[in-house]
């Protein structure tokens, strides 16, 4: 008889943490039944049969709550859809939703099944609360301030173009209420872009930005031919229409003090923003 303490595992944890994917930690494989092949995973599927190499007309992602049949990792059993292996009894995954059909040995992620979004979120349910207008879960410091969006999420991500709605990458929600990927309003910050790219207000503080326009535009006077010269504005940032002295730096708004603005009507077409410079 061994002397290690633990090294009797019961069935039901044999395996763990031991086989899955890239995406999850699981002891099971799906059968998928769009194409009746076998994968780790519903991404490992989509991966593979909605990638440029598959042919357009093939191209598609799984029906993910019509899975019926998995298969145990541990003893190959193939079977319906439920989180103990009838033939070895080893756990296939320690998260469970039998709503959408989902395994996961991980759960230090905190899944739980949001019943309104239809779907397995991660985070911890008393962190997050269920949107009814914007359509989804947002984490509960947002709740009284985040402005609402008509299905926020049910879109993509407007740079990277991947559905948001089930997406296993962070969101974060502009102030304007629009949803994008975390990771890449990080990189529009590394491309000096600092405005929503679906209603282009801005989305953080350009208080300090706009001061050192005020300050280039004063310290660049416009030829003699120019100086009475007005243009119409359209501010980005609170939607105010102004009528404006035509200046080639920029144009300021007359009610928010933004210069975040596009001028609509008269004069010259003005010449590229100098805002990325400024704030590099």
């Amino acid at each position: 008889m061994s002397s290690f303490p633990g090294e009797h595992k019961s069935p039901v944890d044999l395996g763990y943490g031991n086989f899955g994917c890239t995406h999850y930690r699981r002891r099971c494989k799906i059968r998928a039944p769009c194409c009746n092949e076998i994968f780790d995973c519903r991404h490992c599927h989509n991966e593979s049969k909605d990638s440029m190499e598959v042919n357009p007309i093939d191209r598609h992602d799984i029906p993910r709550h019509e899975l019926k049949r998995v298969i145990c990792s541990l003893c190959d059993t193939e079977q319906e859809v439920q989180q103990q292996c009838f033939h070895c009894g080893v756990c296939m995954g320690k998260y469970f939703c039998s709503k959408c059909k989902f395994f996961d040995d991980d759960i230090s992620k905190q899944q739980y099944h949001c019943n309104e979004c239809g779907i397995c979120r991660t985070g911890g349910k008393e962190n997050f609360f269920h949107c009814n207008r914007c359509g989804c879960c947002y984490s509960t410091s947002l709740k009284d301030s985040h402005n609402c969006v008509e299905r926020a999420m049910h879109h993509n991500c407007p740079v990277c173009f991947e559905f948001l709605f089930e997406t296993t990458k962070g969101i974060t929600v502009l102030p304007c209420g629009h949803t994008i990927h975390l990771e890449c309003v990080k990189e529009m910050q590394q491309h000096f872009q600092y405005a929503c790219p679906v209603c282009s207000k801005s989305y953080c503080d350009m208080s300090r930005v706009w001061k050192k326009l005020d300050q280039q535009v004063a310290l660049t006077p416009m030829p003699q031919m120019y100086l009475n010269k007005m243009v119409w504005i359209l501010c980005n940032d609170c939607g105010e229409t102004s009528k404006v002295n035509f200046h080639i730096v920029a144009h300021k708004c007359l009610k928010c003090n933004s210069y975040n603005t596009k001028q609509t009507r008269g004069g010259p077409p003005p010449c590229s923003s100098s805002i990325e410079e400024i704030k590099r």
